[in-house]
């Protein structure tokens, strides 16, 4: 789209500070549905034509889905950045201002306002599955320190001596256990209650290697696989896409991953790559053909994350679960 006008908007907690390009006028509004109104008058006593206009902010977690919705249901063109590239479109900057941010902002989507692509209407059940995840890491976390504290103290104090203590801890990991099964379950019935959602889930599962966790993580990342064009622009975003380390005659590494990386995907995906060793044969033999011609461990491992990825993505697009070749060899 041919956008004539960009708007920045630096989202906080309880403000949002805006900036029009153009014109460089600037106001601050609260960050509640009262401010919104009077943000979205505001732009419309100063702007003409709003579908030429493009939002441009950061992602600020739950600070930024009031803003979110709200653009939603007006049906505004809107582009959710990376704070890191907005950071780094900066260059040196001494300081920190709401007001100076928005303007920055502005001028970032004002520079790329031809090349960017205005993001989409965010799915009603994914970010229900977002909320619903980042609270059962939270319980899952929670419970596993009581479990190594209780475990610690068991093999230290006498039981007798410290059985309140005791009691009182094991009765927080049953009722985390309870709440983190309740969580589960959510996740299940809202996945169930969307078709599209359901037969993707199935298809990942399909896929030896990949559970319950890695399969919701992905619909949840790639918003149900409208989010990445391919398997590549995701192996990249998650880190475990190589890149070459070499410049002029001097330099002259070999290929890395990058740290730029989305680190509990990688991780998960990583957990993944081992449990895919251990099980499937068809990983098994693979990793232990490149292991004995002297391949290093990590960059075969690394292979083995890139083709679960890429197998995800493949029954995806081909709606069709994964077949084991291997079997008829």
């Amino acid at each position: 789209m041919n956008f004539e006008n960009v708007i920045g908007i630096d989202v906080s907690k309880n403000t949002i500070d805006v900036c029009i390009h153009l014109n460089q006028l600037s106001n601050q509004f609260k960050n509640d549905k009262k401010g919104l109104y009077l943000f979205f008058k505001w732009v419309n006593s100063h702007c003409n034509n709003l579908s030429k206009i493009l939002f441009v902010f950061e992602h600020t977690g739950m600070y930024s889905h009031l803003i979110t919705t709200f653009f939603d249901d007006k049906q505004c063109c809107y582009f959710i950045a990376p704070a890191l590239d907005i950071k780094r479109s900066m260059g040196i900057v001494r300081g920190k201002d709401d007001k100076v941010d928005a303007r920055r902002i502005a001028l970032y989507g004002y520079r790329l306002k031809e090349e960017i692509k205005p993001t989409k209407k965010h799915n009603k059940s994914i970010i229900q599955l977002k909320s619903l995840m980042s609270l059962k890491t939270k319980l899952t976390k929670q419970r596993a320190s009581y479990k190594a504290t209780l475990g610690e103290q068991k093999g230290i104090y006498k039981v007798k001596d410290f059985k309140d203590i005791f009691e009182v801890q094991e009765k927080m990991i049953h009722y985390l256990s309870k709440q983190i099964k309740s969580i589960e379950s959510e996740i299940i019935k809202i996945i169930k209650s969307e078709n599209e959602l359901l037969i993707n889930l199935n298809l990942i599962l399909s896929i030896k290697g990949i559970g319950m966790q890695m399969a919701t993580t992905m619909l949840i990342t790639t918003e149900n696989f409208k989010k990445f064009e391919n398997w590549r622009k995701f192996a990249s975003y998650c880190g475990v896409a190589p890149f070459p380390y070499q410049s002029g005659t001097s330099i002259k590494g070999r290929n890395r991953v990058s740290q730029l990386a989305n680190k509990k995907i990688k991780a998960l995906i990583h957990m993944c790559a081992i449990t895919a060793i251990q099980h499937n044969p068809e990983m098994k033999n693979y990793y232990e053909k490149r292991v004995e011609i002297g391949k290093s461990k990590m960059s075969t491992i690394n292979i083995i994350r890139n083709k679960l990825i890429a197998r995800i993505f493949a029954v995806v697009n081909r709606q069709t679960p994964y077949v084991n070749t291997m079997k008829f060899a």
